[in-house]
């Protein structure tokens, strides 16, 4: 069991859904935050959530090589080195591969995998030195089953998936821990993301959706208790659970859970 009092705690997309709650709970958990997000004003509204808990904050592109270097760099002129870092921030985008526009699927891949892979390289050395440090990677439902419309944002999540339980494999014995959250649907701004190629847009239908406090309450649970792999809602949980042991039910599920 971890104990998240004192610790520092560095959070990506702060200023999103997920981010919002995570810099709002880690806080009444009694973390000290450094908080981050690709603006100015996702940033302040961050810092403000944050209130007496805020240690540090900077706007990074994470959709760019530089992004996570900024945050390192920003962490090393305060001289910190985060108990825990969230690799929360991401984007998603729907619509058969050919129809959406290669730039947005591009950066997509840049900002959902990549700089998680970025900013884990970057700490994983302090971490080891000091032995111990606890990295979180917000994956998805969408890591475990393929969903059409959703090619590029499931290569993603597949990816950051393998990415971390690997990661959890090398980083064994060391004192550092790795967690992979797979979230469903939930309530935050992902669910207006760009959508191409559809005469009408796909809406989720309500029942489907979650509730982000929820969500991070059960990711802040599964930090404390060093769990590889979370699945912080109950539509997540039920389509793993199928997905192991009757996976030929998986295209069913998705017809029937889709329709309004």
């Amino acid at each position: 069991m971890t104990n998240l009092k004192d610790k520092i705690v560095l959070i990506t997309g702060a200023g999103g859904g997920f981010g919002r709650e995570m810099t709002m709970q880690f806080s009444a958990a009694g973390c000290r935050l450094f908080v981050t997000d690709v603006n100015d004003k996702s940033v302040e509204r961050a810092a403000g959530l944050a209130g007496s808990s805020l240690l540090g904050s900077v706007v990074a592109d994470l959709g760019t090589e530089q992004g996570s270097m900024i945050i390192e760099h920003s962490c090393a002129q305060m001289k910190i080195i985060p108990d825990v870092i969230i690799n929360n921030a991401g984007v998603a985008v729907t619509g058969r591969l050919d129809h959406v526009p290669r730039n947005k699927w591009e950066l997509l891949m840049q900002l959902n995998l990549l700089s998680p892979m970025r900013l884990c390289n970057l700490f994983i050395p302090d971490f080891i030195a000091r032995g111990h440090g606890h990295f979180v990677n917000i994956s998805s439902l969408a890591g475990w089953i393929g969903v059409d419309g959703l090619s590029a944002y499931c290569a993603s999540k597949f990816g950051l998936r393998g990415f971390g339980e690997s990661l959890a494999a090398d980083l064994e014995g060391t004192g550092v821990k790795v967690t992979n959250v797979y979230p469903s649907f939930s309530q935050t701004a992902i669910l207006d993301s760009e959508q191409f190629g559809y005469e009408t847009p796909r809406i989720v239908p309500q029942r489907l959706i979650s509730d982000p406090a929820d969500v991070v309450r059960n990711i802040i649970e599964g930090v404390q208790k060093n769990q590889l792999s979370v699945f912080p809602d109950k539509h997540a949980r039920r389509v793993h659970y199928i997905k192991r042991f009757a996976p030929w039910l998986i295209p069913m599920v998705i017809r029937v859970e889709g329709a309004d």
